[in-house]
Protein backbone atom coordinates (compact mmCIF):
# COMPACT_ATOMS: atom_id res chain seq x y z
CA UNK A 1 0.00 0.00 0.00
CA UNK A 2 2.81 2.36 0.68
CA UNK A 3 4.53 1.45 -2.48
CA UNK A 4 1.02 2.41 -4.29
CA UNK A 5 1.18 6.13 -2.63
CA UNK A 6 4.63 6.89 -3.50
CA UNK A 7 3.20 5.97 -7.25
CA UNK A 8 0.69 7.88 -6.83
CA UNK A 9 2.43 10.84 -5.63
CA UNK A 10 4.86 10.88 -8.36
CA UNK A 11 2.51 10.71 -10.80
CA UNK A 12 0.35 13.31 -9.66
CA UNK A 13 2.82 16.11 -9.79
CA UNK A 14 1.68 16.64 -13.79
CA UNK A 15 -1.84 18.47 -12.07
CA UNK A 16 0.81 21.13 -10.51
CA UNK A 17 -0.74 23.61 -13.40
CA UNK A 18 -3.85 21.94 -14.30
CA UNK A 19 -6.17 25.23 -14.45
CA UNK A 20 -3.88 27.20 -16.83
CA UNK A 21 -4.79 23.83 -19.20
CA UNK A 22 -8.08 23.88 -19.44
CA UNK A 23 -9.65 24.77 -22.71
CA UNK A 24 -11.07 28.09 -23.39
CA UNK A 25 -14.39 27.25 -23.16
CA UNK A 26 -14.16 26.72 -19.28
CA UNK A 27 -12.90 30.04 -18.72
CA UNK A 28 -16.23 32.20 -18.59
CA UNK A 29 -17.62 29.84 -15.97
CA UNK A 30 -17.28 30.19 -12.16
CA UNK A 31 -15.36 28.65 -10.48
CA UNK A 32 -18.24 27.09 -8.08
CA UNK A 33 -19.81 25.80 -11.52
CA UNK A 34 -16.36 23.71 -12.06
CA UNK A 35 -15.08 20.39 -10.60
CA UNK A 36 -12.36 21.37 -7.98
CA UNK A 37 -10.09 18.94 -5.83
CA UNK A 38 -9.60 19.78 -1.85
CA UNK A 39 -7.71 18.43 0.77
CA UNK A 40 -9.86 17.69 3.99
CA UNK A 41 -7.74 19.05 7.14
CA UNK A 42 -5.26 20.33 5.03
CA UNK A 43 -2.69 20.62 7.74
CA UNK A 44 -2.53 17.60 9.54
CA UNK A 45 0.77 16.32 7.80
CA UNK A 46 2.31 18.61 10.37
CA UNK A 47 0.72 17.78 13.97
CA UNK A 48 2.70 18.32 16.61
CA UNK A 49 3.40 14.84 18.83
CA UNK A 50 4.07 16.82 21.70
CA UNK A 51 1.40 19.37 21.74
CA UNK A 52 -1.59 19.57 24.36
CA UNK A 53 -4.75 18.19 23.25
CA UNK A 54 -6.46 21.45 21.68
CA UNK A 55 -9.68 23.23 24.60
CA UNK A 56 -12.06 22.21 22.18
CA UNK A 57 -11.97 18.44 23.12
CA UNK A 58 -14.37 16.44 25.33
CA UNK A 59 -12.52 16.53 29.00
CA UNK A 60 -12.28 12.51 29.14
CA UNK A 61 -10.03 12.68 26.06
CA UNK A 62 -7.79 15.59 27.51
CA UNK A 63 -7.89 14.16 31.29
CA UNK A 64 -7.02 10.60 29.80
CA UNK A 65 -3.94 12.48 27.68
CA UNK A 66 -2.44 14.22 31.03
CA UNK A 67 -3.04 11.04 32.81
CA UNK A 68 -1.31 8.09 30.68
CA UNK A 69 -0.11 9.56 27.41
CA UNK A 70 2.33 7.85 26.56
CA UNK A 71 -0.90 5.51 25.04
CA UNK A 72 -3.16 8.18 24.36
CA UNK A 73 -1.15 10.50 21.95
CA UNK A 74 -0.24 7.86 19.72
CA UNK A 75 -3.70 7.13 19.23
CA UNK A 76 -4.56 10.98 18.49
CA UNK A 77 -2.11 10.73 16.40
CA UNK A 78 -3.41 7.65 14.58
CA UNK A 79 -6.86 8.72 14.36
CA UNK A 80 -6.00 12.87 13.78
CA UNK A 81 -3.92 12.84 10.80
CA UNK A 82 -5.78 13.10 7.52
CA UNK A 83 -2.68 14.29 4.99
CA UNK A 84 0.79 13.25 4.18
CA UNK A 85 1.63 15.76 1.96
CA UNK A 86 3.34 18.71 2.45
CA UNK A 87 0.72 22.15 1.35
CA UNK A 88 3.03 22.56 -1.64
CA UNK A 89 3.36 18.99 -2.43
CA UNK A 90 -0.45 19.16 -2.44
CA UNK A 91 -1.06 22.33 -4.30
CA UNK A 92 1.18 20.64 -6.79
CA UNK A 93 -0.63 17.62 -6.63
CA UNK A 94 -3.70 19.55 -8.07
CA UNK A 95 -5.14 20.47 -5.01
CA UNK A 96 -7.02 24.00 -4.93
CA UNK A 97 -8.96 23.97 -1.95
CA UNK A 98 -7.09 23.79 1.54
CA UNK A 99 -8.32 23.31 4.26
CA UNK A 100 -7.49 25.45 7.24
CA UNK A 101 -8.81 24.78 10.97
CA UNK A 102 -7.12 27.91 12.98
CA UNK A 103 -6.29 27.79 16.41
CA UNK A 104 -4.45 29.63 19.13
CA UNK A 105 -2.83 27.45 21.95
CA UNK A 106 -4.50 27.93 25.26
CA UNK A 107 -2.04 29.97 27.64
CA UNK A 108 0.45 30.67 24.74
CA UNK A 109 1.74 34.36 25.50
CA UNK A 110 2.90 34.94 21.77
CA UNK A 111 0.59 35.99 18.64
CA UNK A 112 1.25 32.82 16.99
CA UNK A 113 -1.47 31.20 15.19
CA UNK A 114 -1.35 27.30 14.61
CA UNK A 115 -3.81 25.24 12.62
CA UNK A 116 -5.57 22.56 14.89
CA UNK A 117 -6.83 18.80 14.60
CA UNK A 118 -7.32 17.25 17.91
CA UNK A 119 -3.91 18.50 18.46
CA UNK A 120 -1.66 21.59 17.31
CA UNK A 121 0.92 21.87 14.71
CA UNK A 122 4.31 22.16 14.48
CA UNK A 123 4.21 25.24 12.28
CA UNK A 124 2.16 29.15 12.03
CA UNK A 125 -0.63 30.15 10.03
CA UNK A 126 2.06 32.88 9.09
CA UNK A 127 4.76 30.67 8.00
CA UNK A 128 1.80 28.51 5.73
CA UNK A 129 0.41 31.60 3.98
CA UNK A 130 3.78 32.51 2.63
CA UNK A 131 4.40 28.59 1.62
CA UNK A 132 1.52 29.35 -0.52
CA UNK A 133 2.67 32.76 -1.49
CA UNK A 134 5.76 31.31 -2.93
CA UNK A 135 3.60 28.57 -4.74
CA UNK A 136 1.42 31.01 -6.41
CA UNK A 137 4.32 33.21 -7.58
CA UNK A 138 5.81 30.06 -9.41
CA UNK A 139 2.05 29.16 -11.17
CA UNK A 140 0.69 32.42 -12.04
CA UNK A 141 -2.33 30.96 -13.45
CA UNK A 142 -3.72 28.86 -10.65
CA UNK A 143 -6.14 29.79 -8.35
CA UNK A 144 -6.43 28.72 -4.53
CA UNK A 145 -9.20 28.40 -2.66
CA UNK A 146 -8.27 29.37 1.47
CA UNK A 147 -11.14 27.83 3.68
CA UNK A 148 -10.18 29.36 6.93
CA UNK A 149 -11.81 27.58 9.80
CA UNK A 150 -12.68 26.97 13.53
CA UNK A 151 -10.88 29.65 14.97
CA UNK A 152 -10.80 28.35 18.45
CA UNK A 153 -9.39 30.86 20.95
CA UNK A 154 -9.53 33.88 18.79
CA UNK A 155 -10.43 36.81 19.68
CA UNK A 156 -11.50 40.24 17.88
CA UNK A 157 -7.49 41.23 18.13
CA UNK A 158 -6.17 37.99 16.88
CA UNK A 159 -9.00 38.08 14.15
CA UNK A 160 -7.38 41.51 13.08
CA UNK A 161 -3.69 40.09 13.02
CA UNK A 162 -4.82 37.24 10.88
CA UNK A 163 -6.85 39.59 8.32
CA UNK A 164 -3.60 41.68 8.25
CA UNK A 165 -1.18 38.75 7.68
CA UNK A 166 -3.55 37.96 4.94
CA UNK A 167 -3.29 41.24 3.58
CA UNK A 168 -0.32 41.72 3.64
CA UNK A 169 1.32 38.21 2.59
CA UNK A 170 -1.40 38.19 -1.06
CA UNK A 171 -2.01 42.24 -1.68
CA UNK A 172 -3.51 42.27 -5.06
CA UNK A 173 -3.60 38.69 -5.52
CA UNK A 174 -6.87 38.78 -2.73
CA UNK A 175 -10.11 38.13 -5.51
CA UNK A 176 -12.90 40.10 -3.49
CA UNK A 177 -16.15 38.63 -3.44
CA UNK A 178 -18.19 41.28 -5.51
CA UNK A 179 -16.08 39.23 -8.60
CA UNK A 180 -17.70 36.47 -10.19
CA UNK A 181 -14.86 33.97 -10.34
CA UNK A 182 -14.28 33.01 -13.52
CA UNK A 183 -11.00 31.83 -14.83
CA UNK A 184 -10.67 34.75 -17.70
CA UNK A 185 -11.71 37.56 -15.07
CA UNK A 186 -9.31 36.10 -12.65
CA UNK A 187 -6.48 36.02 -14.91
CA UNK A 188 -7.33 39.62 -16.05
CA UNK A 189 -6.96 40.84 -12.24
CA UNK A 190 -3.91 38.91 -11.19
CA UNK A 191 -6.15 37.55 -8.76
CA UNK A 192 -5.29 34.24 -7.42
CA UNK A 193 -6.61 33.82 -4.11
CA UNK A 194 -10.12 33.46 -2.77
CA UNK A 195 -10.32 33.60 1.54
CA UNK A 196 -13.71 32.24 2.69
CA UNK A 197 -13.59 32.74 6.32
CA UNK A 198 -15.94 31.48 8.74
CA UNK A 199 -16.66 34.17 10.97
CA UNK A 200 -19.47 36.47 9.53
CA UNK A 201 -18.66 39.87 11.57
CA UNK A 202 -15.38 39.85 9.56
CA UNK A 203 -16.50 39.28 6.16
CA UNK A 204 -19.06 41.69 6.91
CA UNK A 205 -15.95 44.69 7.49
CA UNK A 206 -13.61 43.18 4.89
CA UNK A 207 -14.42 42.90 1.39
CA UNK A 208 -11.97 40.40 0.37
CA UNK A 209 -13.14 38.06 2.81
CA UNK A 210 -15.49 35.42 1.06
CA UNK A 211 -18.23 33.55 3.69
CA UNK A 212 -17.89 30.60 5.16
CA UNK A 213 -18.18 27.73 2.06
CA UNK A 214 -20.85 25.04 3.10
CA UNK A 215 -18.85 21.44 3.93
CA UNK A 216 -20.96 18.24 3.60
CA UNK A 217 -19.56 16.34 6.31
CA UNK A 218 -21.20 12.99 6.37
CA UNK A 219 -19.40 12.23 10.12
CA UNK A 220 -19.78 8.50 8.58
CA UNK A 221 -17.67 5.62 9.49
CA UNK A 222 -18.98 3.51 7.09
CA UNK A 223 -17.99 4.00 2.77
CA UNK A 224 -21.97 3.36 1.48
CA UNK A 225 -23.43 5.49 4.53
CA UNK A 226 -21.48 8.05 3.27
CA UNK A 227 -22.51 8.17 -0.16
CA UNK A 228 -25.88 7.67 0.49
CA UNK A 229 -25.66 10.75 2.59
CA UNK A 230 -23.99 12.85 -0.51
CA UNK A 231 -27.03 11.58 -2.41
CA UNK A 232 -29.18 13.04 -0.21
CA UNK A 233 -27.54 16.04 0.12
CA UNK A 234 -27.53 16.06 -3.77
CA UNK A 235 -31.29 15.64 -3.99
CA UNK A 236 -31.58 18.19 -1.55
CA UNK A 237 -30.12 21.21 -4.24
CA UNK A 238 -26.25 22.25 -4.02
CA UNK A 239 -25.70 25.88 -2.55
CA UNK A 240 -25.59 28.68 -5.27
CA UNK A 241 -21.68 29.78 -5.20
CA UNK A 242 -18.95 27.83 -3.58
CA UNK A 243 -19.37 24.19 -1.83
CA UNK A 244 -17.91 20.95 -0.36
CA UNK A 245 -18.77 17.69 -0.71
CA UNK A 246 -16.80 15.76 1.94
CA UNK A 247 -15.71 11.92 0.84
CA UNK A 248 -13.99 11.48 4.43
CA UNK A 249 -14.47 8.81 6.60
CA UNK A 250 -14.88 9.99 10.38
CA UNK A 251 -14.35 8.09 13.40
CA UNK A 252 -15.65 7.37 16.66
CA UNK A 253 -15.31 5.80 20.02
CA UNK A 254 -16.65 2.93 19.09
CA UNK A 255 -15.18 2.56 15.83
CA UNK A 256 -11.23 2.97 17.62
CA UNK A 257 -11.86 0.58 20.36
CA UNK A 258 -13.48 -2.10 17.67
CA UNK A 259 -10.24 -1.08 15.92
CA UNK A 260 -7.23 -0.52 18.04
CA UNK A 261 -4.77 -1.62 15.34
CA UNK A 262 -6.76 0.56 12.60
CA UNK A 263 -5.85 4.72 12.18
CA UNK A 264 -7.37 6.71 9.61
CA UNK A 265 -5.49 6.19 6.99
CA UNK A 266 -6.50 2.66 6.45
CA UNK A 267 -9.98 3.30 7.01
CA UNK A 268 -9.41 5.91 4.18
CA UNK A 269 -7.52 3.67 2.22
CA UNK A 270 -10.19 0.83 2.55
CA UNK A 271 -13.10 3.24 1.11
CA UNK A 272 -11.29 4.65 -2.22
CA UNK A 273 -12.48 1.69 -4.42
CA UNK A 274 -15.94 2.97 -3.27
CA UNK A 275 -15.37 6.30 -3.06
CA UNK A 276 -13.50 6.49 -6.73
CA UNK A 277 -16.73 5.00 -8.70
CA UNK A 278 -18.56 7.76 -6.95
CA UNK A 279 -16.80 10.55 -8.29
CA UNK A 280 -16.63 9.30 -11.70
CA UNK A 281 -20.02 9.82 -11.91
CA UNK A 282 -20.54 13.31 -10.73
CA UNK A 283 -21.11 16.32 -12.77
CA UNK A 284 -19.59 19.84 -12.15
CA UNK A 285 -22.52 22.71 -12.96
CA UNK A 286 -25.02 24.92 -11.84
CA UNK A 287 -27.63 22.21 -11.91
CA UNK A 288 -29.69 21.20 -8.59
CA UNK A 289 -27.84 17.67 -8.33
CA UNK A 290 -24.39 19.04 -9.24
CA UNK A 291 -20.95 19.01 -7.32
CA UNK A 292 -18.47 21.85 -7.19
CA UNK A 293 -15.57 21.17 -4.47
CA UNK A 294 -14.63 17.57 -3.47
CA UNK A 295 -12.78 17.21 -0.65
CA UNK A 296 -11.08 14.12 1.06
CA UNK A 297 -7.82 12.81 2.95
CA UNK A 298 -5.15 11.59 2.16
CA UNK A 299 -5.27 13.13 -1.27
CA UNK A 300 -2.05 11.18 -3.15
CA UNK A 301 -4.05 7.91 -3.06
CA UNK A 302 -5.65 6.44 -6.04
CA UNK A 303 -5.65 9.28 -8.39
CA UNK A 304 -8.45 11.46 -6.66
CA UNK A 305 -6.93 14.68 -7.77
CA UNK A 306 -7.04 13.70 -11.44
CA UNK A 307 -10.21 12.39 -10.81
CA UNK A 308 -11.87 15.30 -9.88
CA UNK A 309 -10.56 17.34 -12.36
CA UNK A 310 -11.33 14.86 -15.08
CA UNK A 311 -15.26 15.44 -14.65
CA UNK A 312 -14.61 18.99 -16.13
CA UNK A 313 -14.24 17.62 -19.45
CA UNK A 314 -17.99 16.73 -19.17
CA UNK A 315 -18.92 20.21 -18.92
CA UNK A 316 -20.42 21.53 -22.05
CA UNK A 317 -21.15 25.54 -21.57
CA UNK A 318 -23.99 24.91 -24.14
CA UNK A 319 -25.69 22.24 -22.27
CA UNK A 320 -27.49 21.66 -18.62
CA UNK A 321 -26.00 19.50 -16.20
CA UNK A 322 -26.58 15.96 -17.42
CA UNK A 323 -27.45 13.74 -14.29
CA UNK A 324 -26.24 10.27 -15.23
CA UNK A 325 -25.66 7.35 -12.56
CA UNK A 326 -26.01 9.45 -9.77
CA UNK A 327 -27.65 6.80 -7.55
CA UNK A 328 -25.67 4.18 -5.59
CA UNK A 329 -27.22 1.51 -7.12
CA UNK A 330 -23.80 0.17 -8.62
CA UNK A 331 -21.96 1.19 -5.68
Amino acid sequence: MEGSLQTSIHMCHENGQWMSQLPEKLWDIPLYNLALPGSHDTMTYCLDKNSAVSGNECKLVKFLSKCIPCIVHPVIMKWSTTQVLTVTEQLEAGVRYLDFRIARKPNDPSMNLYFVHMVYTTVTVEDILWEVLRWLETHPQEIVILACRNFDGLTKKLHCRLIAWINEIFQCKLCPRNVVPTLRTMWQHGHQVIVSYEEDVEVEEHCELWPAIPYWWGNKTATRSLIRFLEYMKRMGRPEKFFVAGINLTENLRYILQHPFGSLKKMTLQSLPCLKIWIKQQYPGPQKECINIIAGDFIGNDDFVKDVIELNTKINPSLPCQRKGAGTSSI
